[in-house]
């Protein structure tokens, strides 16, 4: 049932004409408590839409009632009467909900640059009616409303030992760090804290949504909100919520690379024994963000002399000609040069996983990404390097 799994939740989804598709396209997800913690990270773009620049201080509070969020449009680069449209529907939300304003989190999602009076009507409208339509049954038609090129709703449950969590998310293109072109919600029902919701999320979405990088273009309304109920009286180990927070955000994480527009693989680039976490990531995505590698896992060639090729442009700790490269279990390289044949790499499934040894450290990460290219073609593959 994604976000209304947990206790204490209602959601719903409503058509209010901001698809041309006449699909739903607004979706209200409400805390009815007894608790009303609430935390949320956001995009880490300048270029931030009107809804972000509300939730970013309402957030403040380390509570929310609700979140509404909109399809159909993005409310970015909209001017004072963009930002006027998300107060409007944060007021609206919060007066049929009998609580304020800036209790209220407010998302959208389109395209950029475009709302105007009918955009501000339908928004308005079509919160009014999620509001009278909800139902702890309205996880998933929440989740579909909140979709834009998405082919699928994402959604991800973890049942805990008398607690839950649940979740939805949107995101296919546009995905880059900090966050991944997406929104995303995730309630629970366990007894939280602000401090430790706040602690926990940021710690979950370090190792997930931040760590998916299909394009590298960044988003103006990426925002990860996190809102807990107590509703089941059971306030679970610091860890073990971590735990099952970080394997839901990993759950639509990966949902959200594998529908990512075009692709053909999802690819799991893992760097080890390097001189830190952070130089292991920053290895991992060269690869991750290099077009010529994914061309060739396109085109399912075992190209592994690209991987060393766009390791080489950074500033990490390690000898390049000590590397050691597998792909899909098969050592392609061996301390800078051939290994096993490339012929006994398969490459036919839909996941990929390349592991790159630095052999320097002991610190590790893994980025994520697919072989979506936009400028280059199949053919590419072909070319050496």
């Amino acid at each position: 049932m994604s976000v209304t799994a947990p206790a204490g939740f209602e959601a719903a989804g409503v058509a209010a004409g901001l698809k041309s598709t006449g699909r739903p396209d607004v979706a209200v997800v409400v805390n009815r408590g007894p608790q009303k913690m609430a935390a949320a990270v956001f995009t880490s773009n300048r270029a931030k839409a009107n809804p972000i620049l509300w939730s970013q201080q309402a957030i403040k509070a380390g509570s929310a009632d609700a979140i509404v969020l909109n399809s159909g449009g993005a409310n970015c680069f909209t001017g004072d009467f963009g930002f006027q449209t998300t107060h409007q529907t944060a007021e609206r939300a919060a007066e049929l909900l009998g609580t304020g304003a800036a209790q209220i989190q407010v998302c959208s999602t389109g395209l950029i640059g475009t709302g105007d009076a009918a955009f501000r009507a339908k928004v308005l409208a079509g919160t009014e009616a999620a509001i009278a339509d909800l139902s702890p049954e309205g996880g998933p038609d929440a989740a579909a409303a909140i979709m834009t090129t998405d082919t699928v709703p994402k959604t991800a449950v973890h049942a805990g030992s008398g607690w839950t969590i649940g979740g939805m998310a949107k995101g296919a293109g546009m995905l880059a760090p900090g966050l991944a072109t997406m929104l995303v919600v995730i309630t629970t029902d366990a007894e939280l804290t602000s401090a430790d919701a706040d602690a926990h999320l940021r710690a979950a979405t370090r190792v997930s949504f931040d760590r998916l990088d299909s394009d590298g273009a960044m988003s103006t309304n990426d925002q990860v909100t996190l809102m807990a109920s107590g509703a089941s009286g059971v306030a679970p180990a610091g860890d073990e919520f971590r735990a099952a927070l970080t394997e839901v955000c990993m759950s639509l994480a990966t949902q959200l690379m594998g529908d990512a527009e075009g692709a053909g693989h999802d690819i799991f680039i893992r760097v080890t024994r390097a001189a830190t976490e952070e130089e292991a990531v920053t290895v991992a995505r060269s690869v991750a963000r290099n077009n010529l590698f994914k061309t060739a896992i396109f085109g399912e060639d075992p190209n592994w002399g690209r991987v060393l090729a766009a390791i080489g442009t950074t500033d990490a700790q390690f000898d390049p000609y000590d590397v050691d490269v597998t792909m899909n279990g098969v050592r392609v390289c061996s301390k800078g040069g051939p290994d096993r044949p490339r012929e006994e790499v398969d490459l036919t499934g839909r996941t990929t996983r390349v592991d790159i040894d630095l052999m320097v450290g002991d610190a590790e990460a893994t980025i994520m990404t697919n072989d979506l290219t936009h400028a280059y073609v199949h053919e590419n593959s072909a070319y050496s390097s």
